[in-house]
């Protein structure tokens, strides 16, 4: 397939633990690539994706879509015309009932919770979402991180726990001086949480954490303000998530955005990060 000329692109959704080599075959070959977060099991590895994608002048893309859902790109624009003011502190959560549908081995023996082909549970599946997205609504990366990642509920078929973690609690230090949580979390067995509260000097904006409103603003003055933009897409309610239609746009006329690879490393840099202070109990540096 790679040695096909026709072929000018690669999608690859492939195992988490594949997504290295595939790719960076992919763009040696070639191609322009997009690929699936997390965007691979190693920092070392994601680095030299990058690397590769330069040097043979080819497009990375990494499908970070929670920048793309339109109450976070409202989001990102309201805070910064100053609508709540410098950010103080923050909550983001992805919580759902898990992937255990997601692939053809379904069930308690799927891909995802095999540490060999996933590296990683909860964290890298939906908090590399939540990371991503805090430092794409702050324009801020995580320079420190505290978490926890366990196993707290999932099991596999012969009942033992997994051997990822199915909940992830991450305490971030930004860059700009914001502190917040981030949680992602596979035992929401009563629906799906997708929502960010950001408090800042001004006010408080809440982002998909109003059943009626995709955004809330509240503000110092005692007004409040709401934005009905749009309903994030949920497991049972897929939408389209724009990352294909960015890709593909992007590859026709160079000149429209994307999500680089490059772009998406601070946010890997604090999936590791974290991953590390689970381990080890001490607060990690992300060296951004």
């Amino acid at each position: 397939m790679l040695a096909d000329p026709m072929i000018d692109a690669v999608s690859i959704c492939t195992a988490n633990a594949a997504h290295a080599q595939m790719a960076i075959a992919a763009l040696k070959a070639g191609k322009h690539v997009l690929c699936e977060k997390p965007m691979a099991i190693t920092l070392a590895d994601c680095e030299e994706m990058v690397r590769v994608a330069k040097e043979c002048g080819k497009v990375l893309m990494i499908g970070q879509n929670q920048r793309l859902a339109a109450a976070h790109q409202k989001a990102y624009e309201l805070i910064r015309s100053g609508a709540i003011g410098r950010v103080i502190t923050f909550t983001t959560a992805f919580r759902h009932g898990g992937p255990e549908t997601w692939s053809v081995d379904s069930g308690s023996g799927t891909w995802f919770f095999d540490k060999t082909h996933a590296a990683f549970g909860a964290m890298a599946d939906l908090g590399v979402h939540k990371t991503d997205l805090i430092q794409y609504l702050l324009g801020q990366t995580v320079t420190k991180v505290t978490a926890y990642l366990g196993s707290l509920d999932k099991k596999t078929p012969d009942g033992k726990p997994i051997s990822v973690d199915d909940n992830a609690i991450c305490i971030y230090h930004m860059s700009g001086g914001a502190v917040g949580t981030m949680t992602a979390s596979w035992t929401d067995y009563s629906g799906e949480d997708n929502a960010t509260v950001l408090f800042g000097t001004e006010g408080v904006m809440r982002i998909y954490d109003d059943p009626m409103h995709s955004i809330v603003l509240s503000k110092r003055d005692g007004t409040t303000e709401y934005y009905d933009v749009d309903r994030i897409q949920t497991n049972d309610n897929q939408t389209s998530s724009g990352i294909i239609d960015l890709f593909v746009a992007h590859l026709i006329d160079p000149t429209k955005p994307y999500i680089s690879a490059e772009s998406v490393l601070p946010a890997m840099r604090a999936v590791f990060a974290a991953a590390e202070s689970a381990e080890t109990g001490r607060i990690v540096a992300t060296n951004a």
